[in-house]
């Protein structure tokens, strides 16, 4: 078994997840991806909108069809604030059968902030850090990637203009949104008022 992991809010999971998820398993043959909805980011002052069972639910939704993705709600269940490391080590129990260090894929717009994640210098002891495009503007991205001295992998995923925070405008705002979500996920949000 080959283990990457995808953590985030997913307030709501989007169509860029997904793909990310998709591009580091066809890069490095990751065969398992857990996607692990936060419980409480400690960069983030809450989840409005939903509930961590509704982010939860979302996510099984999501990756229903892809039978090399799975939910894991250890953060959820554990509750309190999401702590990466922590997430690692379970995974590594959890796991014994895992081949090699899990794969822990973050978007490049966190590689320059990664030294302030807790326990940050020990992260790389549990995991292969592999960085997605996530920033549209480029230089930015460049600039962060020459800043962090963080050895990390590179996947040449598709860049979308896509993100929670902009879904959650949408529907506020009611503007189009239906197809930046699985339409399991469109389903939901629609069925529960979330967002409004």
């Amino acid at each position: 078994m080959k283990l990457a992991v995808l953590g985030g809010s997913y307030n709501p999971i989007h169509i860029g997840h997904l793909m990310l998820a998709d591009a580091v398993s066809l890069r490095y043959g990751y065969d398992t991806i857990a996607f692990v909805p936060a419980f409480l980011s400690p960069f983030k002052d809450g989840h409005s909108g939903c509930t961590a069972t509704d982010r939860l639910a979302m996510v099984k939704l999501a990756i229903a069809d892809n039978p090399a993705f799975y939910c894991e709600p250890c953060e959820i269940e554990r509750q309190g604030v999401s702590y990466t490391i922590d997430t690692l080590k379970f995974l590594k129990e959890k796991y014994p059968q895992c081949e090699g260090k899990i794969g822990l894929i973050i978007g490049d717009d966190l590689l320059a902030g990664f030294n302030n994640w807790h326990e940050a210098e020990h992260i790389p002891d549990y995991a292969d850090i592999i960085v997605g495009n996530r920033m549209i503007d480029r230089y930015s991205a460049e600039q962060s990637q020459t800043a962090s001295p963080l050895f990390h992998l590179r996947v040449d995923n598709a860049l979308l203009p896509v993100s929670s925070s902009g879904i959650r405008a949408a529907i506020k705002e009611k503007k189009s949104w239906r197809y930046l979500v699985p339409s399991a996920v469109y389903s939901y949000i629609k069925e529960h008022k979330l967002y409004e």
